[in-house]
């Protein structure tokens, strides 16, 4: 049953609808204004922002579409985040199919999960209008922090298809404006359009679409296998498939609702200096050689809206689609690590920097064991820091984390330090995409693991005490 949107619009009569909109008026310009507009507002847990009178350009801006809790549980249709990684994990849960009339009953799931597949449409609202001399420069791009290199477009849905195996990829990757039909292409050699680009030996097709319904939205910035299409998990958080439509000028689908495409190609071998830009790091990410996408086409809906997001020092509103991500694939790292009870990616470790992980553990050393599995998963590889905690530890109160881990770490036995990749937006590596990496064991140490002496137990009170004061507590005189 769908439960997501359609597209852009209807979020946005939603968000209307509960007043976590704000529609704004005056008018303002996207260099540096409205960022700093949006930065205040999000970190206050403001609303979104629609700027309708943008100066240079006709379309009105959305940010903050998805800045807090409530607005990624409205924009994916459930009450919490942790809803949807229930739902994956009956998914990959195997039916239990012993009998014929098992095996019948597990048939409508099935068809169900082929039905969320994208669904290709041969009219579609994005090329209401196609522009036959494409101009960049009318778009209202956002120049979001004074060092950067130029004005970026922060929430493109990339769409590549791989020249050996032809499977599709979407991906989120910032492109900075450099004239009215050229951007950079900001591929990180780990990510699948980069590899799609290697791949082609040559010239590779490519599109951009700028908006769409928030499922889509979100399985952009989702890292999935190769093997896994973003628009099928888009299908399968919205419950209801994405529509696409045959871009004009290349060779792929794409989203259907989208406001603008952009469509046209990028070149092995013509590379260009890209940035600084102001990162979710909260630092600004280096300037460095990066891929050129040509413009060849654009194509929009007839009044179409321009959207963004603003990062920078967390908590910005890509914290929140993180947090999307890290719910979903619990159980996922799960399948791999059943020890493993619950995660957190804080927001300042924005995503790649830090990973606090609660354990049921079971024999000595598994602390250290699930940290270099982690390292082993895709691109968790990129984690700078694992900290791995005893089941009882709730790793979504930082310091109830810090409590445990300053008191149960001795750094001999507990500081694990590997190399490996690391972040591209990883200023402190000595050397681009490789450094050193820390796992922390915070957990409770066992005689198996070289403890000769007791290990204390945490001061807690008596449940009879403590009951006994609950009810009491109003004859203290203390409320």
């Amino acid at each position: 049953m769908a439960r997501g949107y359609k597209d852009l619009r209807e979020y946005l009569t939603a968000l209307e609808g509960r007043g976590w909109l704000r529609r704004v008026g005056a008018r303002v310009n996207p260099r540096l204004e409205i960022t700093e507009i949006t930065d205040r507002v999000t970190k206050a847990g403001g609303p979104a922002l629609l700027f309708e009178q943008v100066e240079g350009s006709t379309y009105p801006v959305l940010t903050n579409a998805f800045g807090s809790m409530d607005r990624v549980c409205l924009a994916l249709g459930v009450e919490s985040l942790d809803d949807l990684g229930r739902e994956i994990r009956d998914l990959l849960r195997p039916p239990e199919v012993s009998s014929l009339w098992d095996k019948l009953r597990a048939l409508p799931r099935l068809a169900e999960l082929g039905n969320l597949a994208p669904r290709l449409v041969r009219n579609a609202p994005c090329q209401e209008v196609v522009e036959e001399e494409p101009d960049l420069s009318r778009l209202p791009v956002l120049h979001c922090w004074p060092q950067d290199g130029g004005p970026f477009i922060t929430l493109p849905l990339v769409i590549s298809r791989d020249p050996l195996t032809g499977r599709r990829n979407v991906g989120m990757y910032r492109m900075q404006v450099y004239d009215s039909r050229t951007t950079g292409m900001h591929w990180h050699r780990h990510k699948h359009g980069a590899e799609h680009l290697d791949r082609s030996k040559g010239r590779l097709e490519v599109a951009v679409a700028l908006g769409g319904d928030p499922a889509t939205i979100y399985a952009a910035t989702a890292p999935l296998p190769a093997v896994i299409d973003e628009f099928t998990l888009a299908g399968f958080l919205r419950g209801a498939p994405v529509e696409l439509v045959k871009a004009r000028t290349v060779d792929l689908e794409v989203p259907a609702q989208a406001e603008f495409i952009l469509e046209g190609y990028v070149e092995v071998g013509d590379l260009r200096r890209e940035g600084p830009f102001g990162d979710h790091t909260g630092f600004y990410s280096l300037a460095d050689e990066y891929p050129v996408f040509h413009l060849t086409c654009l194509t929009r809906r007839g009044d179409p809206i321009y959207p963004a997001t603003v990062v920078g020092r967390p908590v910005e509103e890509d914290y929140f689609l993180g947090k999307v991500t890290e719910r979903l694939f619990l159980p996922l790292l799960q399948m791999q690590l059943p020890e493993v009870l619950d995660i957190n990616l804080p927001a300042e470790g924005v995503f790649h920097n830090c990973l606090l992980i609660s354990i049921e553990k079971r024999y000595p050393g598994q602390a250290k064991k699930v940290m270099h599995a982690v390292w082993g998963l895709g691109l968790m590889m990129l984690t700078k820091l694992i900290v791995v905690v005893d089941a009882e530890v709730d790793v979504q109160d930082l310091s109830e984390v810090a409590w445990a881990t300053f008191n149960n770490v001795d750094a001999r036995r507990d500081l694990v330090v590997v190399d490996g990749p690391v972040d591209a937006l990883d200023h402190a590596a000595p050397l681009p995409h490789y450094g050193a990496k820390l796992g922390v064991d915070g957990t409770r140490k066992w005689p198996s693991e070289g403890i000769g002496r007791p290990w204390p137990d945490p001061i807690e009170m008596s449940p009879e005490v403590r009951d006994l004061v609950t009810r009491r507590w109003k004859e203290y005189g203390l409320e």
